[in-house]
């Protein structure tokens, strides 16, 4: 638990805060992989960088923290991560997941965990009378989104942990598009929270991180056997990295916020734009539960063209907003779904949860909300037929 009322201090000051030895108030980086031990057969309480290392230990305490968690792994990338909590199960086990989530999480699940009898379904989490009939036996966890990537998707936290509690099994929320900043899947009776660092945490674009969180000692002691291992933790100078990042989250979430609902409103006034998707628009599906779980709508926005409108033109059109992978960084960044972060998924399954191969996501950075838009804009302009 925080040691400060406002996650603002939190961000600043939690954790493992400073430098007992010197009084610098930044934690060092200790760039080891190894410690010297005082005596043969003692219990020292670093011994070897995979197992432990300060600076990692750090972040992982922060986190816990700003989660509201008793236990925070790092790993070396948000699908690292996402590993090591599925690697919870065994041969045998079924995992549902929310019917559009991150197409990484699919694969991994798809291809790598099928193969050791670790099975998956794909289900509407926001119907969770439907979602009750369809945990049988062999169900072991509900993975969710919310919102979800990249159709902005709303699920109930709340109702899916009290559902997961019904049949004893485990609540696992990837809360990387909101952070712990805008929404704390642990108040909400979720059991593991996952962060892709790599985006709004880091939120510079420099690092590639996942972050695990979660408030059950035996959990703890399970997730921190697998960490060491399989050993996918994340190094020193990333960790130190990260902390440096996670102190001005409130900061940069606050102007990603603002400028996300100005472009979201921008989008909906659009004659050009057939459908927008973000939870942050009192008309949005899912807006009264988003509301009450998370402080906003978050900085990310999906949205369609009508057909008389070239996405080709729109995207190679575009000066100031990026076409790249990734998001959550200080710039804003446009994808295409279908061909990028979501290819993974077959084109069958796609279409039938509404990933469209017209959909595209905006990641909204925190330049002035007004060079934004009229980037936006001019491209949509270019684009017409």
């Amino acid at each position: 638990m925080s040691n400060y009322k406002y996650i603002e201090s939190s961000l600043i000051h939690g954790g493992i805060y400073g430098d007992k030895y010197t009084g610098a108030v930044n934690v060092p980086i200790y760039q080891t992989s190894t410690y010297e031990q005082k005596e043969l057969g003692g219990t020292p309480q670093w011994e070897y960088s995979r197992t432990g290392n300060p600076t990692r230990a750090a972040l992982e305490s922060l986190i816990a923290e700003l989660e509201n968690g008793t236990n925070g792994f790092a790993f070396g990338s948000g699908m690292a991560a996402i590993t090591a909590v599925l690697s919870l199960f065994k041969a045998g086990d079924k995992v549902i997941i929310s019917s559009n989530v991150y197409g990484g999480t699919f694969r991994v699940l798809d291809k790598v965990f099928n193969n050791f009898n670790i099975t998956y379904s794909i289900e509407d989490t926001t119907d969770i009378e439907a979602l009750d009939r369809k945990i049988t036996s062999d169900v072991k966890a509900v993975l969710i989104e919310s919102p979800a990537n990249p159709l902005l998707t709303i699920t109930d936290i709340s109702a899916i942990s009290g559902l997961a509690k019904k049949h004893n099994i485990l609540t696992i929320v990837d809360n990387t598009f909101m952070t712990p900043y805008l929404q704390r899947p642990l108040d909400l009776g979720a059991d593991i929270v996952i962060h892709s660092a790599t985006k709004y945490l880091g939120g510079h674009s420099d690092l590639v991180v996942g972050l695990v969180v979660v408030k059950d000692r035996i959990l703890a002691e399970k997730l921190a056997f697998i960490q060491n291992s399989t050993g996918g933790i994340l190094g020193p100078f990333d960790s130190f990295l990260l902390i440096r990042g996670i102190k001005t989250l409130g900061v940069r979430m606050d102007r990603h916020v603002s400028n996300a609902e100005k472009a979201a409103e921008y989008l909906q006034n659009n004659e050009a734009v057939k459908n927008v998707y973000y939870p942050g628009l009192p008309n949005a599906r899912g807006y009264d539960i988003n509301k009450r779980q998370a402080k906003n709508g978050g900085a990310m926005i999906s949205f369609e063209l009508y057909s008389n409108y070239n996405i080709r033109k729109f995207f190679s059109s575009l000066k100031l907003v990026a076409l790249a992978e990734s998001l959550g960084g200080v710039e804003s960044l446009v994808c295409h779904p279908a061909s990028m972060t979501h290819a993974s998924i077959p084109y069958e399954i796609r279409q039938k949860i509404g990933i469209t191969d017209g959909l595209i996501r905006l990641s909204i950075g925190i330049e002035n909300i007004e060079d934004i838009l009229t980037d936006i804009d001019q491209a949509i302009k270019e684009s017409e037929e």
